[in-house]
C-alpha cells in the first residue's frame, strides 16, 4: 500500500537555495522509488519547472507566505502546516525549528511529524534579538511535539539531549561525485582559493574578505555566495571583484556544474561556517577533491576529522593557511584524497536516503500499530 510523505520548510522542489533544498532533489525521487507519495512544498518563483532533473512524480506545491528576511519561514510553514493538514498525509517531513510552532496544527490531526533541527539558529549572529527569541521559542515547542527529530550532525544531537533533554537520529548529508571537469574562467588548477557561503557573519565571510587581499597579493580568489537580500556582504564582494584583477566574485551560483569545477580544482577551499552542524557544502567540497581549510568548530571537525587543516576565525590566520596549502602541491593532494575517502565512507545520499527512508517508515509504522 503506498504510503504519503508531506515535506514542509524549504523552498520546494527543485530548488538551489541551500543545503535543505538539496537534500529534497536527492531525497525526493528516492522515496517515489521506494513507494511514497511525496508532496513538497515551497514558494512562488523559487523552484525552477523546466530542470532537466526534475521528477514530474514529485508533487510540488506552492503556498503563499511573506517575503522577508524574518518572516519568511515563519508565514510559508504557517500555511503549508494548514494544506497539509487538509490533505492529511500518512507522515510530515519538517524542516528547520521555526516550524515548530506549526506542529500542534499538524498533531490536531493525527499526523505524525518528523522534525530535521537544522543547526543552532538562536546563536546565528545574523538574527536579531527578536529572531533569536522565536527560534528558541520553534526549538522549545519542536522538542514537545515533534514525534522525531533528525540531526545531521551528532554535536547537535549532542545539544538537544543536553538543551532540551530529546534524542533523535543522526541523518548527515551526502555529495555528488561530479567526473573530471575543467577549470571555469581561465581559473588554474591548483592555483587558486576558494569560499562558498552565504553571507552572514557566522560563515566569516567579514574575515575571509580581508584575507582575500592578502591572498590575491600572489594567487586568485573565487568567491560564491551572496546574503540572498542584497546589503553590506554584497557591496563589500564587488568591490573587492572590482579592485582585484585576481579577485572574481560569482554571486550565488545555480549552476552545480560550474560550482562543481571550482571546487575541484581549487588549490585551497575555505570554510568558515561556525553554528550549521554538518554543512552540505563542506561535503560537496569533500567530494570534488578541494583541500579545505576550515574555521575550528566542533562541527567542522566532527566531518573532517584529520582530513583538513583548520584555523582561527583571524584574518591573518586564515590567509597564512590558505597560502601554505597553495604553495604546497603535495599538501594539497594529501588533503584531496584523503577527503574524498572521508566523503565516500561517510556522507553518501545512498545512505542518506535510506536513513530518511527508514526513519518515516518507522515513524508510520508505529502509528499504525498504536491505534490498532
Amino acid at each position: 500500500m503506498t504510503k504519503s510523505v508531506a515535506i514542509l520548510g524549504t523552498r520546494g522542489y527543485p530548488s538551489y537555495y541551500g543545503g535543505f533544498e538539496t537534500l529534497i532533489r536527492e531525497l525526493s525521487p528516492y522515496l517515489v522509488n521506494e513507494g511514497w507519495n511525496v508532496s513538497v512544498y515551497g514558494r512562488e518563483g523559487a523552484t525552477n519547472p523546466n530542470d532537466p532533473g526534475l521528477d514530474p512524480r514529485v508533487h510540488r506545491i506552492t503556498t503563499r507566505g511573506i517575503e522577508s528576511k524574518s518572516l519568511s519561514t515563519l508565514s510559508y510553514g504557517l500555511t503549508s502546516s494548514f494544506h497539509t493538514a487538509s490533505q492529511h498525509p500518512d507522515v510530515a517531513l519538517i524542516m528547520n525549528v521555526a516550524n515548530g510552532f506549526w506542529l500542534p496544527i499538524l498533531k490536531a490531526r493525527g499526523i505524525p511529524t518528523i522534525v530535521n533541527v537544522d543547526g543552532i539558529e538562536w546563536e546565528r549572529a545574523k538574527w536579531g534579538r527578536k529572531a533569536k527569541a522565536a527560534f528558541k521559542a520553534g526549538a522549545n515547542l519542536t522538542a514537545r511535539f515533534a514525534d522525531e527529530l533528525i540531526f545531521d550532525s551528532r554535536a547537535i544531537g549532542d545539544r538537544w539531549r543536553s538543551d532540551f533533554r530529546r534524542s533523535g537520529k543522526f541523518i548527515p548529508y551526502g555529495a555528488v561525485e561530479p567526473g573530471q571537469l575543467q577549470p571555469v574562467d581561465n581559473l588554474k588548477r591548483g592555483k587558486y582559493a576558494l569560499m562558498v557561503a552565504r553571507f552572514v557573519p557566522e560563515n566569516t565571510v567579514q574575515e575571509f574578505f580581508v584575507a582575500a587581499q592578502e591572498i590575491s597579493a600572489r594567487w586568485d580568489v573565487a568567491i560564491v555566495g551572496s546574503s540572498g537580500y542584497g546589503g553590506e556582504f554584497d557591496q563589500q564582494a564587488k568591490a573587492l571583484s572590482e579592485s582585484s584583477d585576481r579577485i572574481h566574485w560569482y554571486g550565488h551560483l545555480n549552476d552545480d556544474q560550474k560550482l562543481f569545477s571550482l571546487w575541484q580544482n581549487a588549490g585551497a577551499y575555505f570554510h568558515g561556517h561556525s553554528v550549521g552542524g554538518t554543512n552540505p557544502a563542506l561535503i560537496q567540497a569533500m567530494a570534488c577533491g578541494s583541500p579545505v581549510v576550515a574555521r575550528d568548530t566542533v562541527f567542522n571537525r566532527e566531518v573532517l576529522g584529520a582530513e583538513g587543516l583548520f584555523v582561527s576565525p583571524n584574518p591573518d590566520d586564515i590567509a597564512r593557511t590558505v597560502c601554505k596549502v597553495l604553495s604546497n602541491p603535495g599538501l594539497q593532494r594529501h588533503l584531496s584524497t584523503n577527503g574524498k575517502q572521508r566523503q565516500s565512507t561517510d556522507y553518501t545520499w545512498a545512505g542518506v536516503c535510506q536513513s530518511y527512508n527508514s526513519a518515516l517508515l518507522e515513524l508510520v509504522q508505529s502509528g499504525e500499530y498504536s491505534t490498532k
